[in-house]
């Protein structure tokens, strides 16, 4: 992905965290039980929303080449959780109008299978923290 190889991440104020990413700042905050002031997703929802937009995209583009409407199409995400809270599943449904063609339902689920956040995720990459 080109331009994506630094975001710079600061600190504002109280629990707010902004992301510059690209010519973008993405603003996160946590929830009131957590001490924010619950005036953005936190970091971890935007990562969660990543999941379902990035399947969404690809609804999209898949629709896009077919010249199909997208009207009415959701992707609705519901995550599953083992002990303290760890992430342990993301089910993804695609809510499709009557008048989807049948004949496309199973190309549109193995094309939102090619997901990059998804992948990345399955590749599970190395991280690293250092100072400087």
């Amino acid at each position: 992905m080109a331009g994506s190889n630094e975001i710079v991440v600061t600190l504002p104020k109280n629990r707010r965290i902004d992301a510059q990413v690209g010519p973008h700042v993405v603003h996160t905050d946590q929830p009131l039980d957590n001490g924010g002031e619950d005036s953005a997703p936190s970091p971890f929802q935007l990562f969660l929303a990543s999941i379902g937009t990035c399947a969404g995209i690809f609804v999209q583009g898949f629709c896009a080449k077919r010249e199909l409407p997208t009207d009415g199409i959701r992707v609705v995400q519901h995550m599953s959780y083992g002990e303290g809270g760890v992430l342990t599943g993301v089910d993804l449904k695609l809510e499709l109008p009557a008048s989807f063609p049948e004949k496309y339902k199973e190309a549109l689920i193995r094309t939102v299978d090619q997901c990059s956040v998804k992948k990345a995720i399955a590749a599970q990459p190395k991280f690293t923290v250092t100072t400087s």
